[in-house]
């Protein structure tokens, strides 16, 4: 026989266990979501595809309000200016470092698409020009020549046959820059070693582009530190005469050898 107070004790035992039972019930399915969402979704983070991080907000505004009235918001190009897709981060180094970019006046430029663009002092801090490229990269996508690393430890006799060949021409034996029909070759000195590498490869205005095929990693390297020479030459031969070459040379001949004839003559006229 059991007490009144057993069998309530015992009731009360059983109400708790159900309780407890039912709880358990309820809390498995949360349990069972908890353990899908740490064992599941770093997986399926990790085979999706790589996101593009979204571009810093200030670059993002300095590529919309100096770049985008001619290239678009997207890159594509407009009926302004040409597309960005394709051009390779060498182009945009070249033109963003050199200042080339951005015009200084759209109207103008708009007005006469025969502008010469004329380097001067970069309008961005490096950084800022490293992110915009950067952005640029994300709207158009990979392609064309990336920025060449220089090495300026390269044989300088055999980057002076390269230029003397393929670039004196229009650039003059001394890097000077010459005339071209409505152009200009502009004068070297000032361009950096990754300038030069950067105009090498993309081929700005009316320059050719010299590829890999045209002139390897080893060449180029060659060419660069040949040019860098040029900035500051080692004249060993007396004057530079400011390294205007043959005519400097032939102008002061002229006149030191005229004057001479001149005097020459007067004193033998005077004699007679």
């Amino acid at each position: 026989m059991f007490s009144p107070g057993a069998v309530a004790e015992g009731g009360a035992a059983r109400l708790k266990t159900r309780a407890t039972s039912t709880r358990l019930l309820f809390a498995v399915p949360f349990i069972l979501a908890g353990v899908a969402a740490v064992v599941l979704v770093p997986r399926a983070s990790a085979d999706a595809p790589r996101q593009v991080p979204a571009p810093v907000p200030a670059v993002q505004r300095i590529f919309l309000s100096d770049c985008a009235i001619c290239h678009g918001s997207d890159a594509h190009g407009t009926n302004r200016g040409p597309t960005l897709v394709g051009v390779g981060r060498a182009s945009l180094d070249y033109y963003l470092t050199t200042g080339r970019m951005p015009i200084t006046n759209p109207a103008a430029f708009l007005g006469n698409p025969n502008q010469a663009i004329k380097r001067h002092e970069p309008y961005y801090p490096p950084a800022t020009i490293t992110a915009l490229e950067d952005y640029i990269q994300t709207l158009t996508g990979p392609g064309g020549p990336p920025v060449p690393h220089i090495d300026l430890n390269a044989n300088r006799a055999a980057g002076g046959e390269v230029f003397r060949l393929q670039c004196a021409a229009c650039h003059a034996w001394a890097g000077d820059g010459g005339a071209l029909l409505h152009r200009e070759a502009p004068e070297l000195h000032q361009a950096t070693p990754t300038q030069i590498g950067d105009a090498v490869r993309v081929g700005p205005g009316l320059m050719p582009a010299f590829g890999p095929a045209a002139l390897d990693d080893h060449q180029l390297n060659q060419l660069v530190t040949y040019v860098r020479y040029l900035a500051h030459p080692e004249d060993r031969g007396g004057q530079p005469l400011w390294h205007l070459g043959p005519f400097a040379e032939g102008l002061v001949a002229w006149a030191i050898g005229m004057t001479f004839l001149l005097l020459t003559i007067r004193w033998i006229g005077e004699r007679k």
